[in-house]
């Protein structure tokens, strides 16, 4: 029985105006999958960058495996990203011109057991955009709180 994982990153979407999103393959080594189905991870203060022509998830904290042995991974370190080659000339064409930037939103696993990392394509939002959009999620709650009591 595969446990699923599902961690989200909750200040991107405060942060950020999410543009499009894609869904990437991670390149894990060692004892990082089983961390990860534990919910041992964060993402809150990660982002991807470009090396080479390849895409990378910088600063992604995955915690050691509790029963690793001297083969344990480091919880913090580069992992490599897993996207069609359309894909990432898309993405890296956006990020140099427009001024865009890529930000994890979710690290999962799917219905087959392997690790997937949710990113999206996304722009900074200004002070202003911040306090309107949590003017929309009071005014959303207190729907919701109205609904509820009829």
């Amino acid at each position: 029985m595969i446990k699923t994982a599902n961690i989200v990153n909750k200040r991107a979407k405060f942060d950020y105006e999410i543009i499009e999103t894609y869904s990437a393959g991670i390149v894990l080594t060692g004892t990082e999958i089983k961390s990860i189905r534990l919910g041992k991870a964060q993402i809150a203060e990660s982002f991807c960058e470009f090396n080479n022509g390849e895409l990378f998830a910088i600063n992604t904290y995955i915690e050691e495996y509790a029963f690793g042995n001297q083969f344990n991974h480091k919880s913090r370190s580069e992992r490599k990203l897993l996207l069609n080659k359309r894909e990432l000339k898309s993405l890296a064409r956006s990020v140099e011109t427009k001024g865009l930037t890529i930000v994890p939103l979710r690290l999962f696993t799917n219905e087959k057991g392997l690790a997937k990392l949710e990113i999206g394509l996304c722009r900074g939002k200004k002070t202003y955009d911040k306090r309107e959009s949590l003017k929309e999620q009071d005014t959303k709650r207190d729907l919701d709180r109205i609904k509820k009591s009829f």
